[in-house]
């Protein structure tokens, strides 16, 4: 298996094989709770815009995301993983957009296939790739505000360790997690938008059965559990 290592919203458009787009505080922890809440599946969009559109179109579809880390006026949930923890999606779609983790979604035309990437499904995740992917690529998102994000490094090298078979080193993970910029907002009672229950969804290594396959039908990027067989 090949594994490259990428970097930013900027390196989506070149990522190549299997792209497992990371975000771990907090899109794609939010997308692990939500399919644990129950959703069925998962639109991932670049702007509220969108969403509000195919709200239009899907009229039981719930809303989740973010601009800037807050929460958007209109949707049903912030971008939260402990908020949508505590939700009731059964047979839901929600409709998903952020700030750093979307972005790259929409932008990995290249991919053959998508990956949604964070702690709680990465063991699933790098079981489904060894079994049938030749090529991946590890695109860990860090911030549109600059070249911050050790949280989504540290989660590329566990993926990485994982599907080289090699010891993953998840202290030491979970470490560089708790001391990113990220972590430190969450753990700030003066910072309304994310909370100490986000970081520890995070870092909840493995707490779910499935990764995150995103397929393209028609105009959609749709994202569903994905369970080995």
């Amino acid at each position: 298996m090949k594994i490259e290592r990428r970097r930013g919203v900027e390196q989506a458009a070149v990522a190549r094989g299997d792209v497992v787009v990371i975000d771990v505080l907090r899109a794609f922890t939010t997308a692990a709770f939500a399919f644990g809440a129950g959703a069925k599946e998962i639109v991932l969009v670049a702007t509220p815009e969108q969403a509000f559109e195919l709200k239009k179109r899907f009229p039981r579809a719930k809303l989740a995301g973010e601009v800037g880390g807050k929460p958007i006026a209109g949707f049903d949930y912030p971008n939260s993983p402990g908020v949508i923890a505590r939700a009731s999606l059964g047979g839901r779609t929600l409709i998903l957009r952020s700030s750093s983790g979307t972005q790259g979604v929409v932008r990995a035309r290249g991919a053959e296939r998508i990956w949604l990437g964070s702690l709680p499904v990465a063991g699933v995740t790098c079981e489904l790739l060894r079994k049938t992917s030749e090529h991946v690529t590890l695109l860990a998102m860090g911030s549109q505000k600059g070249p911050d994000g050790p949280e989504d490094d540290a989660c590329g090298d566990l993926l990485h360790a994982l599907l080289e078979e090699r010891d993953a080193e998840l202290e030491t993970v979970k470490k560089k997690i708790r001391e990113s910029p990220a972590a430190q907002l969450a753990l700030d009672p003066a910072v309304d938008w994310i909370s100490p229950d986000d970081l520890e969804c995070a870092l909840d290594f493995d707490f779910f059965g499935f990764g995150m396959l995103v397929v393209r039908e028609g105009d959609l990027l749709v994202a569903r559990a994905a369970e080995p067989k």
